[in-house]
């Protein structure tokens, strides 16, 4: 299904379901998920959580090469000279961690077999593990190093990586974004700092994934919120602060 087309199946969701209509295995762990809701919640987080971690640790592991050589071939060195240099190591070890962190969670994003898309459904159900995953994925760059390299091409890069839509001449001066595989930003787009864009919204114990598009020279003012659903006409400004509410279309050229 395209974007913004709306779901073909509109039928009343039981939030409160502790059956799965998914024939098969995948019916019967659906099943078990929302029978024992915390339970399982946990397990499926599990794995997510060692996946960060082991995301985390290999692009740990070059700096703490580096470290720990600077480490051996400064023990004969003054101790002041020893104590910078080592001080110097470590702040670079975490620079290295930094750009390593950024390329390898968009490869293991991409080698995951989960993929975010579209969908309508209540928070206790299979799909909301990829989503789960894919932002547990962008939130371990985000909240460990992503703010230092924002705006600069390595933070555009890293969203591109994981699967947004980004054209020419695009500035992303912020790190709040969820869902980047449902974005898509179009041509000299500008997003001011710290604007939040997610391409999904909770309702009455509904989860609804629908993408996000900001059109040719849009801008994005600084802490406004853009909701899933939502298109950004060409040449639109969104004031400072705005919140963009689900289903929002903002005519080309438009001021909100």
């Amino acid at each position: 299904m395209g974007p913004h087309k709306g779901f073909r199946t509109r039928k009343k969701l039981d939030i409160l379901a502790k059956t799965s209509d998914i024939p098969g295995l995948a019916g019967q762990f659906e099943t078990f998920i929302r029978r024992f809701r915390t339970i399982a919640f946990l397990l499926v987080l599990i794995p997510i959580f060692l996946l960060s971690m082991a995301c985390m640790g290999l692009a740990s592991a070059p700096g703490i090469f580096i470290w720990n050589w600077l480490y051996e071939v400064s023990m004969s060195w003054t101790p002041v000279l020893r104590f910078v240099s080592l001080g110097i190591g470590l702040s670079f070890a975490y620079l290295v961690y930094g750009i390593s962190l950024i390329f390898i969670v968009p490869l293991v994003n991409f080698l995951l077999p989960l993929r975010l898309k579209e969908w309508r459904g209540i928070w206790f159900s299979l799909q909301t593990i990829p989503w789960y995953a894919h932002n547990a994925l962008t939130y371990v760059v985000r909240y460990t190093f992503l703010e230092f390299v924002t705006p600069t091409p390595l933070n555009v890069l890293f969203y591109k990586m994981m699967g947004m839509k980004i054209g020419k001449g695009v500035v992303i001066n912020t790190t709040h974004i969820s869902d980047p595989c449902m974005i898509t930003i179009e041509d000299y787009v500008t997003i001011g700092g710290s604007a939040h864009i997610f391409a999904h919204y909770g309702q009455k114990g509904i989860l609804i994934v629908s993408p996000v598009v900001i059109k040719k020279g849009a801008t994005i003012g600084l802490k406004s919120s853009i909701m899933g659903d939502v298109v950004i006409g060409e040449k639109a400004i969104v004031k400072p602060h705005t919140a963009v509410m689900p289903k929002t279309r903002v005519p080309d050229g438009a001021t909100i």
